[in-house]
């Protein structure tokens, strides 16, 4: 079982909540969507929150169920792309669990993203992803405690983050 939470952060599009996912039911560890836990309490998706309310609500959000999630027991906690670039989640994070960045290069995020379940990036496109990707990676990187590669494929990273938790945790 878990000490501390394991927070995975990183670009839209680049695996946070496919593998958070798979590995915690794989070592039987909880699991917690932070997208999903906002859009459960709103009644809408992620797009109609932006549209309703706006970012910065969403954002607001976002900060209210990371300190829900100090509460409860320890789980792998997929978190939003932009989550850790507010100065207090990046504290509740810290203070409350270890930092996972999942980084995926790029050019495969651009191949892969949807961009028509991503709210934010509908209106502006691929070059919006461009964009965001290069104002957060420095921070992405600068706040992970571990950073898992995942740039060969969805098993590849599936073992790397199960390897790194059952390493780091003794799970």
């Amino acid at each position: 079982m878990l000490e501390r939470h394991i927070f995975i952060i990183g670009m839209t599009g680049s695996g946070k909540s496919s593998l958070g996912r798979r590995v915690a039911n794989q070592l039987r560890i909880p699991y917690v969507d932070t997208d999903q836990r906002i859009t459960e309490a709103a009644g809408c998706t992620v797009g109609e929150v932006f549209e309703k309310y706006g970012e910065q609500a969403f954002r607001n959000a976002e900060t209210n169920v990371l300190i829900q999630l100090t509460r409860e027991q320890p789980a792998i906690v997929s978190t939003g792309g932009g989550m850790i670039m507010r100065d207090i989640n990046r504290h509740i994070m810290r203070n409350h669990g270890v930092i996972f960045l999942v980084d995926r290069p790029l050019e495969d995020i651009l191949g892969d993203i949807k961009l028509d379940r991503r709210p934010m990036l509908r209106e502006k496109g691929l070059g919006e992803v461009e964009k965001l990707y290069h104002e957060r990676i420095d921070t992405y990187r600068a706040v992970a405690d571990e950073v898992l590669d995942n740039s060969h494929g969805y098993y590849a990273g599936v073992y790397a983050m199960e390897k790194l938790i059952r390493t780091r945790f003794h799970v």
